[in-house]
């Protein structure tokens, strides 16, 4: 299959890793963090974690933002819910996302009309068959869907469908990335940029990590032979003593990103002042909210938002995951009290939670290749 194979060929994988064990063959411990989610699963699936040498480390950072959601916000989303007037749309990782009075899918079986979607055009289109109930859209993701949002709320306006509205989680990947690098608990040496997110924002935003910072980063495909080549590039700056942006998914991502998308994004939102991520805290400039020209769309100014702030379970470790002290099994609820079954924490639940990605894969699927024991 072209394109797809290619990445997965075991020789180029083999090269590779032979190419990593001579660039780390120094005695030094590398730890380079991959800020994407899709990336933190495609390293557990294809183990390529235990194919690396016990001195390159991968470092799972907050790039999945369902894991970054706020337990207050969830909170928020359900009251909306739970008004008999709503029917309330939301992408299915969302549906068993816990907050402290339970998650979509258990209000839904209370009663609460919540459905699924694939796409906020899907909640317009209920929306239109169903002029009688407001029909909220919990928007969720980094600059990956937010266009997606963006697009569908251009097309409200210009079809006047006001039953519709969105409630905004959409948050933005670099203030994040600057909160991990000036937090006292850094200690890493490179980043394996976003792919996804890296489409629509292209490489140029990155630049500040690498100037200010001194830390090279590599945006990243999500093939094995990606991911390895990534790792290869950052080796090779790091033994170069250089810093600096690499493109390793030209094959998808435009330097300058996407320009239509990012023009969507500057008509309908505008930067929130602040913004709560889990186990990060507040960070100023971080998320998007709904521009005041589409405030009718705008589930926080048309419905009643209370705003809440509620603390993480005590004896979860969501926020030292997220930032990359911890890794998943580490933490003491674990496969323990938090599984996929029963998940307590977000990193569980979501599809690309570092830790439904450990939960879930556990070895390599490359056989014959040599498996470093760490």
């Amino acid at each position: 299959m072209k394109y797809v194979d290619e990445f997965r060929d075991p020789l180029v994988i083999r090269n590779a890793l032979d190419e990593i064990r001579r660039l780390a063959n120094s005695g030094r411990h590398f730890r380079l963090m991959e800020v994407c989610g899709g990336h933190t699963h495609a390293i557990f699936r294809f183990g390529l974690n235990e194919l690396l040498p016990e001195n390159v480390e991968l470092i799972h950072g907050p790039g999945c933002p369902v894991c970054v959601l706020p337990m207050g916000r969830m909170d928020d989303g359900l009251d909306l819910a739970n008004d008999p007037q709503v029917i309330f749309t939301a992408f299915g990782d969302m549906m068993r996302v816990p907050g402290s009075k339970g998650s979509p899918l258990e209000s839904k079986a209370r009663g609460a009309d919540v459905r699924i979607v694939y796409s906020p055009l899907d909640a317009l289109a209920i929306a239109e068959r169903n002029p009688d109930r407001r029909v909220v859209f919990f928007a969720i993701g980094f600059e990956t869907t937010a266009p997606s949002t963006a697009l569908t709320l251009l097309q409200a306006r210009a079809r006047k469908i006001t039953n519709f509205c969105v409630f905004s989680n959409h948050v933005t990947i670099i203030p994040a990335i600057r909160a991990i690098l000036n937090s006292p608990d850094m200690r890493l040496d490179g980043f394996i940029g976003p792919g996804h997110v890296s489409t629509v924002i292209g490489c140029q935003p990155y630049q500040f990590i690498a100037r200010d910072f001194g830390l090279p980063i590599v945006v990243s495909g999500f093939e094995p032979a990606d991911i390895l080549q990534s790792v290869v590039m950052l080796l090779r700056q790091l033994q170069a003593g250089r810093a600096t942006v690499e493109n390793q998914y030209g094959r998808a991502v435009p330097w300058a990103g996407n320009l239509a998308a990012l023009r969507a994004l500057a008509e309908v939102f505008e930067v929130r002042p602040h913004f709560e991520w889990r186990g990060l805290g507040f960070i100023s400039h971080s998320a998007l909210k709904l521009r005041e020209s589409f405030a009718p769309w705008d589930a926080e100014r048309v419905m009643p938002v209370r705003g809440v702030c509620v603390a993480d379970p005590k004896a979860a470790q969501c926020g030292e995951v997220l930032k990359g002290v911890l890794k998943p099994h580490q933490c003491k609820l674990f496969g323990k009290e938090c599984t996929p079954e029963r998940p307590i924490g977000a990193l569980m639940v979501s599809s690309e939670g570092a830790c439904a990605a450990h939960f879930k894969y556990g070895v390599s699927v490359f056989p014959g290749l040599p498996v470093v024991e760490a």
